[in-house]
């Protein structure tokens, strides 16, 4: 069978569900926080050249921007058959199946699926860094990067070692204080989160990032649905005694821009970076969308316009049909059951390169239509985050 006969095969079967296969993602940097459920044995098992595994991407078309990564690195894959020999990529199920799979709206505005979602596991706080804005990223043809945090308590057993969160910078701080630390990137600890202002992190709750914002989030595991794009700066040089080098900081910038530390500056949004209402305007507490007695569902990525995310939990016994405006991916992160034709559950510990039952795609017809959500267990909760585009009538803040 050719492989357009297999996508629509399977996506017959599945009723305009898929089933994903588990997306590891390995970073050169930090520590890992060991929240994955990934076996403790296979931290490194992508190579000890390659560092920690330290993010689960879902639902991504995107390449990951490392070094050494392999063509597919970062990208999905669809579970075709209960093997991972034969799994097929995410995107050649996009591609062959388009406006079926994702609906015509994201189609005809963006030509393919424009988001993904991961978890974020690091054991310490990240460096204070930057996803270019949107001008910045046009003169070198790339796109921009926003991203919204969330904090599930079910991936968080400990708090790493720094659970706070820098934002942007102080309002008091000049754009010279700025582009003097930077000028020192390569001679001195520049120290330059003292110029930030950090939030301690509370679980189950998130903060939206625009592009053009210098941050350096703290050391939770994180449900971060995102742009397709892995463009980024370091901002900060010396992180928990870990040293990053200038082509760090001036990366993404045309090749005459890259030794004016004026220009690398001004990729920031400093309107945004210095606003005096930062935490107002980007930290967000789940809002109730819908409660009975069998169900609720939150949402807990809103206010911006690229990215949605809701928190679903069905309670021990119960089932429910729920209908949402678009196509989404998903995450069981507690409980089991079944979700549509498939079984589902939340793992406890997983091998690299075992499948997994925790991770799927629901088409628009299908979300539109309604998904049978059942929860099996007599006594835990069923809880799913779901993640979307700004297809997803999601609500202003």
């Amino acid at each position: 069978m050719e492989k357009k006969e297999i996508i629509r095969s399977v996506f017959a079967k599945g009723n305009g569900i898929l089933q994903l296969t588990p997306t590891w993602v390995p970073r050169p940097f930090n520590r890992p926080g060991n929240r994955l459920r990934l076996h403790p044995d296979d931290t490194f098992a992508m190579g000890m050249e390659r560092g920690a595994i330290v993010e689960r991407w879902f639902s991504s078309i995107t390449h990951v921007e490392t070094k050494m990564a392999g063509p597919y690195e970062g990208m999905s894959f669809v579970n075709v058959d209960d093997t991972d020999e034969n799994k097929i990529l995410f995107k050649d199920f996009i591609d062959e199946l388009g406006a079926e799979l994702i609906g015509q709206e994201l189609m005809d505005r963006y030509g393919t699926w424009p988001m993904y979602s991961k978890f974020y596991d690091y054991q310490k706080p990240l460096f204070h860094h930057i996803h270019h804005g949107e001008e910045a990223c046009k003169r070198v043809g790339v796109k921009p990067k926003y991203e919204h945090y969330f904090f599930p308590k079910q991936y968080n057993n400990h708090m790493g070692d720094m659970p706070v969160s820098y934002f942007g910078f102080d309002p008091s701080v000049s754009k010279e204080e700025i582009i003097d630390r930077l000028k020192d990137y390569t001679t001195r600890d520049t120290r330059i989160t003292e110029l930030s202002r950090g939030f301690r992190i509370e679980l189950d709750t998130g903060w939206y990032t625009p592009a053009g914002v210098v941050h350096a989030p703290g050391s939770l595991c994180t449900y971060e649905p995102q742009w397709n794009s892995d463009v980024m700066a370091i901002w900060e040089n010396v992180v928990n005694g870990e040293v990053f080098s200038y082509s760090d900081l001036n990366g993404y910038l045309p090749e005459e821009d890259k030794d004016n530390i004026e220009k690398v500056f001004e990729v920031a949004d400093w309107e945004l970076n210095t606003c005096p209402d930062y935490r107002e305007r980007f930290f967000h507490r789940p809002m109730m969308e819908k409660e009975t007695p069998e169900y609720n569902q939150k949402w807990i990525v809103y206010g911006n316009d690229f990215v949605g995310g809701k928190e679903l939990t069905v309670n021990p016994g119960c089932e429910a049909v729920i209908s949402d405006p678009c196509a989404y991916g998903c995450v069981v992160i507690e409980g089991h059951g079944t979700i549509g034709e498939f079984e589902c559950e939340s793992p406890t510990l997983i091998h690299y390169g075992d499948l997994t039952a925790d991770e799927f795609f629901v088409s628009k017809a299908a979300a539109g239509k309604g998904v049978r959500i059942v929860n099996k267990s007599k006594y835990e909760p069923l809880v799913i985050l779901k993640h979307f585009g700004p297809d997803g009538e999601i609500p202003k803040k």
